[in-house]
């Protein structure tokens, strides 16, 4: 069970148990706009407005939600710096960059499979679409 402790005192985690605290991580690595946050800052910090402009479609209420959580979560730090207007900005800590690898082959993946997984939907939908008609006419 996820609350267990082996022997060696390591905690023991199993992401598959509802109650377990690592399904609330994945949860949270898994949402709309981690990902692409995450892979932007691996080339290196930058600010909220870049951020904002190379994430394209994410509302300034979630991107600063997604920073704070990634920031509370140890992923990503925040830095002031005092001008007029202030300057803030994020980089990914240790933690969060071996994130970002993880995450960056799944953005590779996904742009070097599109077409393929665009073609399979296709040829799904397809095959749906007939046999709803041919449910439609023998009912």
């Amino acid at each position: 069970m996820a609350e267990q402790r082996p022997q060696g005192g390591t905690a023991c985690y199993d992401a598959y148990l509802a109650s377990c605290p690592t399904r609330k991580l994945l949860d949270e690595i898994a949402g709309k706009w981690v990902s692409l946050i995450v892979v932007a800052l691996g080339d290196g910090p930058l600010r909220y407005s870049d951020l904002s402009r190379q994430v394209a479609g994410v509302s300034q209420k979630m991107l600063t939600q997604t920073l704070r959580v990634l920031e509370r979560d140890g992923l990503v730090t925040r830095t002031v710096t005092p001008s007029v207007p202030a300057r803030v900005d994020y980089e990914l800590t240790t933690l969060g960059t071996g994130l970002g690898g993880l995450l960056d082959g799944f953005k590779a993946w996904a742009e070097h499979n599109f077409e393929a997984v665009d073609s399979a939907r296709g040829r799904y939908d397809a095959r749906s679409a007939d046999l709803t008609i041919e449910a439609n006419a023998a009912g």
